[in-house]
């Protein structure tokens, strides 16, 4: 099995969509006024954005996009006019992140983990 792609909702994709092109993503399926989705530029993964009535309630969804070259990549966001929440940091679980949201208020998360985002130090033995 092979995560394909995340979904999150939104109420006007036609503000969503430059968004996500700024951070990055490339547009493959636009179905306005309901649907779009991205590719990613690095592996074989998709996300996209649906239109919604409603936004959940609470702190929402949390979406992890990885870069090698975080602290580059959030300093020519920023200079593109994106905004962060949170500068790049290293945190106690030995990756480093900077953290923003989308229009919709959906939690974004830029971050470098290399070899721990899967092999952490307390990966549970056997899990191979």
């Amino acid at each position: 099995m092979n995560l394909n792609q995340v979904t999150v909702p939104s109420l006007d994709l036609e503000k969503s969509i430059p968004f996500y092109e700024k951070l990055g993503l490339k547009l493959i399926v636009e179905s306005l006024p309901h649907y779009a989705r991205f590719e990613c530029p690095d592996g074989g993964s998709t996300f996209s954005i649906h239109l919604t009535d409603k936004l959940p309630k609470g702190e929402g969804v949390y979406v992890y996009f990885e870069c090698d070259d975080l602290d580059q990549r959030v300093e020519n966001l920023k200079k593109e006019g994106i905004q962060f929440d949170q500068e790049p940091v290293d945190q106690r679980w030995l990756w480093r992140e900077a953290r923003l949201k989308d229009l919709d208020g959906n939690q974004l998360i830029l971050f470098y983990a290399g070899e721990n985002r899967l092999n952490p130090p307390w990966r549970i033995n056997g899990a191979d």
